[in-house]
């Protein structure tokens, strides 16, 4: 290295489609680095110096960006840790065109570039840049090119009977010779298929039917991977049920999308049992859920339907119980309706939830329009007359709960909280305004509410919830900060490590709250955020770069 030559920090990424032989000592992603670490050896007169971080992706695709090693390397490159990316080919980096041209754009933009050690291409030059984009769309030709003649194949082989693979249908086996594709009838499961067909063919429902067969003792396939673990041997579920009764290799067919062919195995179910089975579906799917009764002859009300969610993403389901001639409706995690029991799913008394959602609602449009946050540009003139139309839409919510329901888009229920997002053109008709007249803080609200009990009938408690700051988030954000000042500053990660007497994937992982919004930020100091937002919450996956993602993904309100 030349007296005064600057310093050009490399950084190695490797990576391999398949686990396959990663488990030993000596494996392909130790190739490529080894002969990477060669090739910035032999540049040492140039300036280049590895840097003692690694980057491997073992076992993940190049069709994508999402791989945890690229995007810490790309944090870092952002950050200014690192001036030069060497790989062994460039379709290690990634393998789509578009994916490459959006790397180059942040490598550039951070002043970084980027190095293929077997193909000699350099992007820090236009010529290197075009010869790398027609390399890189061959590449990318090649794998699509791949993958249509393998989606071909699958094709052309379903079409003559062919078994090709995928979890197998309770019923039938593999056969034994691995020459043949195609399946073998299984008896004892042959039976149980046989059953659920009829006991669907006499009660015509999918819930007696689970529930009979629950009774009977009938199950799921159980099913033993390559590890020896088994899965399945479950209580069959309606979904599983509805799926079953339209699987048509019960009948000697094999489908391919919305396609089907004669197979090459025998059939279990007799044609005719399975025409009128697939007819009693038809005609219950064309009743639709809206028309079901209750067993007092009214129709089921469930205002909230299909716009209730959990914190999880699994939706709340409608259903009922009738004691004594009375009628009790709840809102259910289509989990449990599904599965069985599971202690974090919810059971919600549906009258008592519509109520609060109905008054919640309510007094936040009141709340807003008395301190003159309903508008975006508030208009004193109409001031008074537009406080007596939202008392008169309160008043009116109160008295009918049901009548929230339209005004309401979406309903996310966590452990403390109630998110509701509102339909602005609804509840523009109620109040006789334009929809893009309300200021954004008016649309999605937090309900806080408190929950007694869970995975049975839950007693909801409603009240405003003081700020209260998460200290283990508030102690996280802090050391974040120092320690990317420490970065910054030149101090090597491993002294950071050392410096604050944590293990590496506890700094590595913490300190990515550095880079939250600033919105975001202010919300923990504030303790604004929503209570279920702990430091093990935000950690549990990737934080996205983009600022909005952030907010939107960690339940705060749009600016």
């Amino acid at each position: 290295m030349k007296s005064g030559q600057k310093t050009i920090r490399c950084a190695v990424y490797t990576r391999k489609s398949s686990e396959e032989g990663l488990e030993q000592a000596f494996n392909s992603l130790d190739a490529q680095h080894e002969a990477c670490a060669a090739y910035i050896a032999s540049q040492k007169h140039e300036g280049w110096k590895l840097v003692p971080a690694r980057y491997d992706d073992g076992g993940l695709s190049g069709g994508m960006l999402e791989r945890p090693a690229l995007q810490r390397l790309l944090d870092h490159v952002e950050a200014g840790r690192v001036d030069m990316i060497v790989v062994y080919k460039i379709d290690r980096l990634t393998r789509s065109l578009m994916d490459f041209a959006r790397l180059v754009d942040r490598f550039e933009v951070a002043g970084c570039s980027f190095v293929s050690v077997t193909q000699a291409f350099n992007t820090s030059s236009s010529m290197g840049r075009l010869t790398l984009n027609v390399l890189l769309s061959f590449a990318q030709f090649e794998r699509e090119v791949t993958a249509e003649r393998i989606r071909d194949k699958i094709t052309a082989s379903k079409k003559k009977g062919f078994w090709m693979g995928g979890n197998l249908p309770l019923g039938y086996d593999r056969h034994p010779d691995p020459e043949k594709r195609t399946l073998v009838i299984n008896p004892p499961e042959a039976e149980t298929v046989t059953t659920l067909f009829k006991l669907y063919d006499d009660l015509g429902a999918l819930g007696a039917v689970a529930r009979e067969a629950d009774r009977l003792g009938l199950r799921s396939k159980l099913r033993t991977n390559k590890a020896g673990q088994t899965s399945g041997g479950s209580r069959l579920s309606n979904g599983q049920i509805q799926h079953l009764l339209r699987n048509p290799v019960y009948i000697g067919q094999i489908r391919h999308k919305d396609k089907v062919w004669p197979g090459m195995h025998d059939p279990i179910l007799d044609p005719d049992l399975w025409a009128r089975v697939q007819a009693r579906l038809d005609a219950a799917a064309r009743r639709g859920r809206g028309s079901k009764t209750l067993q007092n002859g009214t129709a089921a009300n469930a205002a909230l339907t299909g716009k209730l969610r959990e914190d999880t993403g699994d939706r709340l389901t409608p259903t009922h119980t009738v004691k004594a001639g009375r009628c009790h409706r709840y809102y259910v995690s289509n989990r449990l309706i599904a599965g069985g029991p599971d202690p974090s799913g919810w059971r919600l008394p549906a009258a008592a939830f519509e109520r609060v959602v109905a008054v919640g609602l309510a007094e936040h449009l009141e709340a807003m329009v008395k301190s003159h946050r309903l508008l975006a540009i508030p208009d004193a003139s109409d001031a008074d007359a537009l406080l007596a139309r939202v008392e008169t839409l309160s008043k009116a919510l109160r008295a009918r709960p049901a009548e929230a329901a339209p005004l309401i888009m979406e309903a996310r229920l966590a452990r403390s909280s109630l998110t509701l997002t509102c339909d602005p053109l609804a509840i523009a008709n109620c109040l006789s305004l334009s929809a893009d007249t309300f200021a954004p803080e008016v649309l999605s609200f937090i309900l806080p509410l408190t929950l007694r009990r869970r995975g049975v009938e839950t007693r909801i408690v409603t009240g405003t919830r003081a700020p209260m700051p998460d200290p283990v988030l508030l102690r996280n954000l802090a050391q974040a900060h120092d320690w990317t000042r420490d970065l910054r500053g030149g101090i090597p990660m491993s002294g950071v490590i050392n410096k604050s007497g944590q293990s590496e994937s506890f700094v590595r992982t913490r300190s990515q709250l550095a880079f939250l919004s600033p919105r975001l930020q202010a919300a923990i100091l504030a303790g604004t955020l929503p209570p279920e937002m702990t430091a093990r919450r935000l950690l549990s996956n990737p934080i996205p770069l983009n600022w909005a993602e952030q907010e939107q993904l960690y339940g705060l309100p749009k600016a």
